[in-house]
């Protein structure tokens, strides 16, 4: 986790690293949000996570701080890294990304780790991170007309949304199917990759990369080699989202074709 993280931190930086300032305001997908807004963002989710990894009375500290407002606490986590400097912001991002990660990996494997919600092993915690890395950078790289080069390093990304498979549910307040998926993938290189019961009836097959898009909201379904057999799987499709709070306006079908 630590190598796959660290290597999908790069690339996002490679992004942003020689950005002149009128591209930092360039804006993203995300309604509202530039290129700076996606940096300031990542800067204080790995903050968050480094300081989880590193000194849990501090992160809770920083938790009880908290407001019921999910998109308020978004924004004032933004706020200090927003009003820096282009070149200040590029600093920070990495400090916060490096204490993030060396936290992560000095962190006992089998030791639990606070977070928002529930405490989590680091590894999840990083995982986590990849998530935002993926669908963060995605913006980035749409906002300059650039394509991602995409690795078999998404295989913890695609667990991780495996593992977070209720997540859609949870943000609109809508019951959970008692009933389980199974999930079977073509990796970058071509891998297979598969989860959930062999004999599932509801299933999501396809490439891997586009699960990706799918579970970060970064592409409509429509738009995505995959395909829903089974009613539940196909509502899923509809509200599959990696990531806890609200679901966002997510993408219109054709955005991007």
């Amino acid at each position: 986790m630590i190598t796959a993280l660290t290597a999908d931190a790069e690339d996002v930086d490679r992004l942003v690293a020689e950005l002149d300032a009128a591209k930092w305001e360039l804006p993203t997908p995300s309604p509202g949000w530039t290129i700076k807004h996606q940096i300031a963002h990542l800067s204080a989710t790995f903050r968050m996570a480094g300081l989880a990894a590193s000194d849990a009375k501090a992160f809770g500290a920083l938790a009880a701080t908290l407001s019921p407002d999910f998109d308020a606490n978004v924004r004032n986590a933004m706020a200090g890294y927003l009003a820096a400097p282009t070149e200040v912001l590029l600093g920070k991002w990495r400090e916060e990304r490096d204490r993030a990660i060396g936290a992560l990996a000095a962190a006992p494997a089998d030791q639990m780790v606070p977070w928002l919600v529930n405490p989590l092993p680091p590894a999840v915690l990083g995982m986590a991170g990849m998530m935002e890395l993926f669908g963060h950078g995605q913006d980035i790289a749409d906002a300059l007309g650039v394509k991602p080069a995409r690795t078999d390093r998404i295989q913890l990304i695609v667990a991780f949304a495996v593992r977070t498979w209720n997540f859609g549910y949870l943000a609109r307040g809508e019951a959970q199917p008692d009933t389980e998926f199974r999930f079977e993938l073509t990796a970058p290189s071509g891998a297979l990759w598969a989860f959930g019961p062999e004999g599932a009836e509801n299933r999501v097959t396809g490439d891997a990369v586009d699960f990706c898009l799918l579970v970060t909201r970064r592409r409509h379904r429509d738009d995505l080699d995959l395909a829903a057999t089974g009613a539940a799987a196909d509502h899923w499709m509809d509200i599959a989202q990696a990531y806890r709070g609200p679901a966002g306006e997510g993408r219109r079908p054709g955005q991007f074709v």
